[in-house]
């Protein structure tokens, strides 16, 4: 008996059913929904940045940097095969450290 009966009412409808034109509703909800899994990926970014500070902090990192560039100026200086002049060595590593820097900040906006 219900199978007569969602017969009837499918047909019943499928007799006044006419399609509304969208109109690009559509896309325009689409775009105006929030997108979620940018945020989340900021929130990820940003906690992921906060933990590396804070072991960097915590393992002592600023003066292992410093350990690690002192022995490779030493031994970039030392080494008389390599006549690297100390002020160019300087503006390439402020350099690399810019575009570090500027490649991070243009990342997260």
């Amino acid at each position: 008996m219900e199978e007569i009966d969602d017969k009837l009412i499918g047909q019943f409808l499928a007799a006044g059913k006419r399609e509304i034109p969208d109109n690009g509703f559509t896309r325009r909800v689409m775009r105006r929904l929030p997108d979620r899994s940018r945020r989340l990926s900021q929130v990820w970014t940003a906690c992921a940045f906060v933990l590396a500070t804070v072991l960097f902090v915590v393992f002592d990192g600023v003066q292992m940097l410093g350990n690690a560039l002192r022995e490779t100026f030493r031994n970039v200086v030392a080494d008389e095969a390599l006549s690297i002049d100390p002020k160019a060595l300087m503006v390439a590593v402020a350099v690399l450290f810019y575009l570090g820097c500027h490649k991070l900040l243009a990342e997260e906006g």
